[in-house]
């Protein structure tokens, strides 16, 4: 079965699952939940649920992401991280300027931050 007929029925034609609904659906079902009556609530293939069910306990949530991990994961949470760190410091420079500015009066024109 290709992987865009898997998705279709996964999914009962009402698009992707993300992988944080599947971790849900899963949970249901290790709660004790009928595999059955779950899958038709979820318009989901019972087998495909089992497939989900298996994936999340041998790989956990990252298990039920539909691509994969790959390097690029972990330079994107690093710029994320640069991104978060730098909006801070630029968050701190203009409360800084706006302390001074009260204090001491109007940066020279051009330095100053609205």
């Amino acid at each position: 079965m290709s992987k865009s007929n898997r998705r279709n029925s996964a999914t009962g034609g009402t698009g992707r699952w993300s992988a944080k609904r599947k971790a849900e659906a899963v949970l249901r079902l290790v709660k004790g939940e009928d595999l059955d009556t779950l899958s038709r609530q979820l318009k989901v293939t019972a087998a495909t649920l089992s497939e989900w069910r298996e994936v999340f306990l041998a790989n956990g949530l990252a298990g039920l992401k539909s691509r994969d991990v790959d390097g690029r994961d972990e330079k994107i949470a690093a710029l994320e991280k640069a991104l978060a760190e730098t909006a801070l410091d630029l968050s701190i420079s203009r409360a800084i300027n706006v302390v001074y500015e009260r204090k001491v009066g109007p940066l020279a024109p051009g330095k100053s931050t609205p």
